[in-house]
This record gives C-alpha cells, sequence and structure tokens, in this order.
C-alpha cells in the first residue's frame, strides 16, 4: 500500500482544524454577543476535550479489533455530520456539544491514520515516514488558516463551515475506495492485555510530556493569539490567516526533513532544542511590536519542526507492533489534553491578569511559553545520559 493516500487523507483532514481559527471570534462572539472571552476560548476547548476522552477508545478497540479502514471511514462521517450541525443555529450549549463530537470524531481519524501510516512503513525506517506525516499535519494546518480567512472575509464565518462538511463528506469517500488495511502480523489480544501494556512501555511518556507541553502552547496560539491580534492588534479575519500561515508553512515544509534529519541526529537532542527555541519565541510574541508579529512567527514554525518531527519518531521508534494504534493514540491523548488546557489556560490568565496592573496578554504569553522552556531543560539531564549511553 503507497502511503500518499494517507499522506493526502491526513492533510485534507487537517484543513478545517484552522480554517474555523480566523473567523473565531465570528463564530463565537458573532453569534452569541453575551459570550466573555473565557466562554469564547470554550469553543476550542469543547473540541479538543471531545479528542481527549475519545481517542484512547479509538486506538484500543483499532488495536484490539486489528482493523483501522472501517473506523477511519466512520469517524470521517461523523465528523462530517458534525460540522454541518454547526452551521444550524443552536443553543450556545448544544452548540459546544457538536464541536465535543467533532472532536471525537476527527481525533479517531487522525490517530488511526497515523497507526496505518506506521503499519505499512516500519520496515522502511520511521524517520521519513513520520516525517511525511508530520509534514501533511502541519501542511494542511498552515493551508487551514489563510484559506479560512480569506472564506471568511469574502463569504462569511457560515461558509466556511459549510465548506468543511463537504470537504469531509467527499473525504469518506476518498478513505473508504482507497485505503487499505496490512494484515496484522501480531495475534489478537485481550483488551486487559492491551490496557496493561501502555503502561508497562514507560519510556512512551517522554514524547507523551512534550506532546502535552507542545499541544498545549498549540491551543493557546489558535485561540488566546487570534483573539489578540483581532482585538489588540486590530487585524482582520485574512490578516489573522496569513499571520498563522507564516507559522504553519515553514512548520509543515520542515518537517520531513527533520524527520530523516532524526536518523542521523539524537532525537531527544532535537526535540528539547526546537522546544526551548519555540518557547522563547511565543514570550516574545507578548511583548513585540505588530510587525514583529509575523517574523517570530515564522521563527517558531522553523523551531516547531524541530521538536514535533522527532517526538513522532521516538513515538513509532518505541511503540510495540501489537500496540501501535495505542500508542500513537496515547500520543495524541496528551496532545489533546494539552490542547483542552490551552485556550482554557490562555482564558483563564486573561481574567487573572485583567485583575491586576500588569498587561494580560503579554504575562500570558510569558508563562506559556515559559513553560515550554522549563519544560526542555527538564528533561536536559535525561536527554544528554542517552546521547552519551551505548547503542
Amino acid at each position: 500500500m503507497p502511503l500518499p493516500p494517507i499522506v493526502l487523507t491526513i492533510y485534507l483532514l487537517m484543513l478545517p482544524v484552522t480554517g474555523m481559527v480566523p473567523v473565531l471570534r465570528e463564530l463565537t462572539l458573532g453569534r452569541y454577543p453575551q459570550l466573555g472571552d473565557f466562554e469564547q476560548h470554550l469553543f476550542m476547548a469543547a473540541n479538543m476535550f471531545g479528542a481527549l476522552l475519545f481517542v484512547p477508545i479509538a486506538g484500543l478497540l483499532s488495536d484490539w479489533w486489528r482493523r483501522r479502514k472501517a473506523i477511519i471511514v466512520a469517524a470521517l462521517a461523523v465528523n462530517a455530520l458534525s460540522l454541518l450541525m454547526l452551521t444550524l443555529n443552536w443553543d450556545y450549549s448544544i452548540y459546544l456539544l457538536w464541536r465535543f463530537v467533532e472532536g471525537c470524531a476527527h481525533i479517531t481519524s487522525l490517530s488511526l491514520l497515523m497507526a496505518l501510516a506506521v503499519d505499512h512503513v516500519r520496515q522502511r525506517g520511521t524517520g521519513g515516514a513520520m516525517g511525511l506525516v508530520g509534514a501533511a499535519v502541519g501542511l494542511g494546518v498552515a493551508s487551514g488558516a489563510p484559506l479560512g480567512g480569506f472564506i471568511g472575509e469574502q463569504q462569511g464565518a457560515e461558509q466556511v463551515l459549510q465548506m468543511s462538511f463537504w470537504l469531509l463528506g467527499g473525504l469518506t469517500l476518498f478513505a473508504l475506495l482507497l485505503l487499505r488495511d496490512r494484515p496484522a502480523q501480531h495475534t489478537h489480544q485481550r483488551i486487559g492485555a492491551l490496557l496493561r501494556a501502555l503502561p508497562q512501555n514507560r519510556r512512551l511518556l517522554l514524547p507523551y510530556t512534550f506532546a502535552f507541553v507542545d499541544r498545549l502552547t498549540v491551543g493557546f496560539i489558535v485561540s488566546t493569539l487570534s483573539l489578540y491580534l483581532s482585538n489588540v492588534i486590530g487585524l482582520g479575519a485574512a490578516a489573522i490567516g496569513m499571520v498563522m500561515a507564516l507559522f504553519l508553512i515553514p512548520f509543515s515544509l520542515l518537517t520531513y526533513p527533520a524527520g530523516l534529519l532524526s536518523q542521523r541526529w539524537n532525537p531527544l537532542l532535537m526535540m528539547l532544542g526546537g522546544s526551548a527555541a519555540y518557547g522563547i519565541m511565543l514570550i516574545a510574541i507578548g511583548f513585540a511590536p505588530g510587525g514583529a508579529i509575523g517574523w517570530l512567527m515564522f521563527a517558531g514554525g522553523v523551531t516547531a519542526s524541530l521538536m514535533y518531527a522527532p517526538s513522532l519518531v521516538l513515538v513509532a521508534d518505541l511503540s510495540r507492533p501489537e500496540h501501535k494504534a495505542l500508542a500513537m493514540s496515547g500520543f495524541n491523548f496528551a496532545g489533546s489534553l494539552g490542547f483542552v488546557l490551552g485556550p482554557l489556560s490562555g482564558g483563564a490568565l486573561l481574567a487573572l491578569f485583567s485583575h491586576s496592573s500588569l498587561p494580560a496578554y503579554p504575562m500570558a504569553f510569558a508563562i506559556i511559553g515559559g513553560l515550554e522552556v522549563l519544560c526542555a531543560l527538564l528533561f536536559l539531564p535525561l536527554a544528554l545520559r542517552e546521547s552519551r549511553a551505548p547503542a
């Protein structure tokens, strides 16, 4: 089975994720004028909360059933339905419930597509393959931001949701026709054995930790940074989309080369170095003038590729053949937990500092960026020991 259909499916799946970011204000405050900052952040958090709860179920079911395609196709169909439901008029609590369902379906598709990619390329080496998967994720979200901004500015936020629905509907058919399961290379296991397997593989906790922190910052960026650019800097939807693209395009283009480099260099040291530089960039955004934010976002995209690709490589290399979907689901679970807390942390920090003499947005950026730097420093001794250990 060639990798391109899987990679293309991942790319298209990611488009709606950031396609909504430039029109976040219109999808929340524009529909529900009574919302405060924290309630606006719940729109992003509800999606990730669904992903957080459902991703371990998806991975467990897939490894137990030893099938990926059927679950992927079903999840894509549910994803399309949830996007259609978001175009209708609901009470805000029901609106958030559909975002929750969308998150469940999206993360199921993404996790099992990643596991399917590992199924087919393990014998060819994981560095380049995981780099390609990471590039598809990055390029999808990079394309989604400016595309969503353009559509939102020209035709309105509702059209972003409608086009996302048609895209996911077509993608469901594409996956049904072109994706193929690879025959299982391991014996069937009971669910209890699968549940015990992941905690026993403690080395996976390292990439999981960074997945959590990295995705927390991404959740912060797509919610708090989007609102900062709109409410404070005064940018429109198209301009916000372009700022996001300045981060996401270099990230997506460099993820594949970073995956190849991780086969020659220590992937853990690459991940730590990229994380530290990325955290410094995030801190700087909160204090930089508006004209410098684009340059900082571009630099952040470069450094983010150096931390994301190695983390995928570590998960693929450390996972056992019979637990690949569960291991990848664990990675996405950690990331989803971070993504849930990212918007919530941003909203909570803004609410906290709005009652103090300190500037709310700069302090929020400093704390979230500082967390990334702190994580890299805490794991540096372990990385140095690993690099000196005999192969």
